[in-house]
């Protein structure tokens, strides 16, 4: 009897999706001293969600986040009560699999981008999650936790190519003991793909995840690539983020074609209230059912992003979100959400 052949397939945010998960901020979190500041940009992406697909809050308090939303349609809504540390939903949420098109969500270790921030109760969410059987009955639960992996720091286009950065799988704290070969033969394992495209230069100053791909690169179809082009020579990223342009410009598609390339906009530098310039990106983008939310930063450059992002998703509206509040703790919308695709979120 020949042996069973495993397809499994790790898909791309434009495709249907079921949901898509928010850890919503609390007075425990980094956010306590401006709760009341960053809570209606929360609001805001959450309300943006519910208009065209289902919203999974995990939070301390259901009342407390009832009060917040105000006027909303729950309808759409699964609230979850789970301890959390922190709100970036991208780094510590399951991420889905399909193996032989059976459902399956990977809980990989979150430890704090590489143990700088306190990570022992967002380590858990995944698993707490089935645990509430806010998840379908057919999704099954894989602990990985002998590797640590975040959302953040991946791109699939949902046909056997990743797209990641070289700083972040390979850095301190995280899988430094694993070289690069040896990860793509475990990614390939585990998310069933082809190839790795590894990207060796591109950063963001006040950045803490080591060079996330969602900052910086982004697939939008099979065939295209956005990504932050930085003009401005004088700019503290130029050298960097003109080495990734030329490594990008180096990748083929599986067929051997080059990818079509969308540049965004370097966002206008924003500093904190120490003058540490924080980590403003237009890549940090979410896809949703018949939507793209993008970041936005209050700024004249909100409108060019927007505009050519349009150019990448021509069949969805791009919706900006002020996004202000979220990099004061050096992130933005993608890294507060988890989208999961068609037939995961309980109906």
């Amino acid at each position: 009897m020949e042996p069973r052949v495993l397809e499994i397939r790790l898909p791309a945010e434009w495709e249907p999706q079921s949901g898509v998960m928010l850890t919503w901020p609390h007075e425990q979190t980094d956010w306590a001293p401006v709760l009341d500041e960053v809570e209606p940009c929360f609001v805001a992406i959450a309300q943006a969600i519910v208009a065209h697909e289902r919203l999974l809050i995990v939070c301390r308090s259901v009342e407390k986040v009832r009060f917040a939303l105000g006027a909303i349609d729950e309808s759409r809504i699964l609230f979850c009560e789970i301890p959390s540390n922190d709100t970036w939903s991208r780094d510590h949420g399951p991420i889905t699999v399909f193996v032989n098109e059976t459902p399956y969500c990977l809980d990989f270790t979150f430890n704090g981008w590489g143990l700088k921030f306190p990570a022992n109760e967002d380590n858990q969410i995944t698993r707490r999650l089935f645990d509430q059987n806010v998840l379908a009955s057919n999704i099954l639960y894989q602990s990985m936790l002998y590797m640590v992996l975040e959302g953040g720091s991946i791109e699939s286009d949902g046909a056997g190519t990743m797209l990641t950065t070289s700083q972040c799988l390979l850095s301190v704290n995280r899988n430094e003991y694993k070289s690069c070969a040896e990860i793509a033969d475990y990614f390939q394992m585990i998310f069933g793909i082809q190839r790795i495209l590894w990207l060796n230069h591109g950063y963001l100053a006040g950045d803490d995840t080591d060079s996330h791909i969602d900052t910086l690169a982004r697939f939008c179809d099979q065939q295209t690539i956005a990504y932050v082009q930085c003009n401005d020579p004088n700019d503290e990223h130029y050298n960097e983020l003109a080495l990734m342009e030329k490594e990008l410009q180096a990748f083929r598609t599986l067929n051997g074609e080059p990818y079509r390339f969308i540049a965004l906009p370097m966002a206008e530098a924003v500093y904190d209230e120490e003058g540490k310039r924080l980590p403003a990106t237009y890549a940090n983008f979410l896809i949703i059912n018949d939507a793209v939310l993008m970041p936005t930063y209050n700024s004249p450059l909100d409108e060019i992003a927007q505009a050519v992002l349009q150019t990448a998703f021509p069949d969805r509206k791009i919706l900006g979100i002020n996004c202000l509040p979220l990099i004061k703790q050096h992130g933005s919308l993608h890294c507060v959400t988890m989208q999961f695709p068609e037939g995961i979120l309980c109906k």
